[in-house]
């Protein structure tokens, strides 16, 4: 009888890691789907290298964690206070941190300084939503 305990926990165990990672598809099949997202890792002083998604809205640049369940971002960077430093070629210890292909865009938000790194293709979208807001004192942003 103990057994049958065991079991029905270990097969409850196992429902619930499935659910998990079903969620988790559902929701990395959801970002990739949306339009205006684009993988991107991101650094911050003093962290390492971490791999997500990003997301253009209206006013903000979000990135969310690859791995994670949650819809919330876990950063947000308002489109006016986003400067771009231009872009590099990733060092050899990046190049393991993030994904293949990518270039290195150096960022400042608000002053502090920014890296996130995204293929290049994806770096001149990001430029042109940029500068593609209105100019300071013109519109309702800057």
């Amino acid at each position: 009888m103990g057994s049958f305990y065991v079991f029905i926990a270990l097969a409850g165990l196992l429902g619930l890691l499935v659910l998990a990672v079903v969620l988790f598809w559902v929701r990395r099949t959801q970002l990739r789907r949306t339009l205006g997202t684009f993988d991107a890792s991101i650094c911050l002083p003093p962290g390492g290298w971490r791999m997500g998604v990003c997301r253009y809205t209206d006013t903000r640049l979000e990135w969310l964690r690859l791995v994670s369940l949650s819809p919330i971002p876990r950063y947000r960077f308002l489109r006016s206070s986003l400067e771009i430093d231009g872009w590099r070629q990733p060092t050899e210890a990046e190049r393991a941190r993030i994904q293949p292909g990518a270039v290195v865009v150096n960022l400042r938000y608000e002053g502090e300084p920014l890296q996130l790194a995204m293929r290049y293709e994806v770096y001149t979208g990001l430029s042109s939503w940029l500068e593609a807001g209105p100019v300071i004192g013109i519109g309702t942003w800057r």
